[in-house]
């Protein structure tokens, strides 16, 4: 069998392949950018390494011998082979789609603020967020990376703290609220997730520390998303019992206070993903960048 240092040179198999497919050198030379009489030069080369004739020249066209056809089929097959090789080298990485669910105010007021850095970082990757209080599959169809309040133990999953949930009174400057016992002249803007039958953060529970006298905790209008209750507050429209992490950006920024306590202290966040699947380049990808967001609060 012979080895790749008896081969004939690659040039003069190149200007063979393109002769033989063309049937004339001028062809041939146009296409690899030479003149004819290099081409005919290659090939006589090519003809004297293997020893045979492999073209029959007549006045205005090549005509191929067996053993012509023979090594041309060969050739082509495998200069096809080596082109589409070198295409799908150079073709763009193709582009990989990850879903990251979290509940809507984590989405909404965490995660979206944030994306630019992602794509900045990892281009080829595009990140879609689900946005759902469920804590639903992660199952690589339904989505890929969770961030979930929780104790932080799911089976199968690794689980890696966020940050705390801490809820506390929370308004807009223009109430001018400073005292507990003014709560009662407010409207309460209240967060509750449908069908739950678990809150964290309610009125009721925040009441049960705070006692104020007179406070009326089940009046007021009700939100089942987080986010309503964050707007309503900023508008100035009443006093919400809020995440701080969440709020964290308007409380800096002075658009929301919070006056007074208590603090009721919440299941913290955590992001999540199927252990089996940590190490894939993409899930890594945006696992890592959830990870090194800037702390909330």
């Amino acid at each position: 069998m012979a080895t790749l240092h008896q081969l004939p040179a690659l040039a003069s198999l190149r200007a063979f392949e393109a002769a033989a497919r063309h049937c004339s050198a001028k062809l041939a030379a146009n296409e690899l950018s030479v003149t004819p009489t290099a081409i005919s030069h290659q090939v006589r080369q090519l003809e004297d390494a293997l020893g045979v004739a492999l073209f029959i020249r007549e006045p205005r066209q090549l005509v191929l011998t067996p053993q012509g056809r023979e090594l041309q089929a060969v050739l082509s097959e495998s200069f096809e082979a080596m082109a589409n090789a070198v295409a799908r080298l150079r073709a763009p990485p193709r582009r990989q789609a990850i879903t990251l669910s979290a509940t809507p105010a984590v989405a909404a007021r965490w995660l979206l603020p944030r994306v630019n850095s992602l794509r900045e970082k990892h281009p080829r990757l595009d990140l879609r967020i689900h946005a759902s209080h469920d804590a639903v599959a992660l199952d690589g169809v339904t989505a890929d990376i969770a961030i979930r309040y929780g104790k932080g133990q799911w089976p199968g999953m690794v689980a890696q703290k966020l940050f705390d949930n801490v809820f506390a009174p929370a308004c807009s400057p223009a109430l001018k609220l400073r005292r507990r016992a003014d709560l009662k002249r407010h409207t309460l803007l209240h967060f509750s997730l449908p069908r739950s039958r678990s809150q964290p953060g309610t009125w009721s529970e925040w009441q049960q520390q705070a006692q104020v006298p007179g406070l009326d905790v089940s009046a007021g209008p009700v939100f089942s998303d987080e986010t309503h209750t964050v707007s309503a507050a900023l508008q100035g429209q009443g006093v919400a019992l809020m995440s701080l992490a969440l709020i964290a950006d308007e409380l800096r920024a002075g658009n929301l206070v919070q006056p007074f306590g208590p603090q009721l202290q919440g299941l913290p966040f955590y992001l999540v993903c199927p252990q089996a699947r940590r190490e894939e380049p993409a899930v890594a990808a945006v696992f890592d960048w959830v990870r090194e967001l800037r702390p909330l609060g």
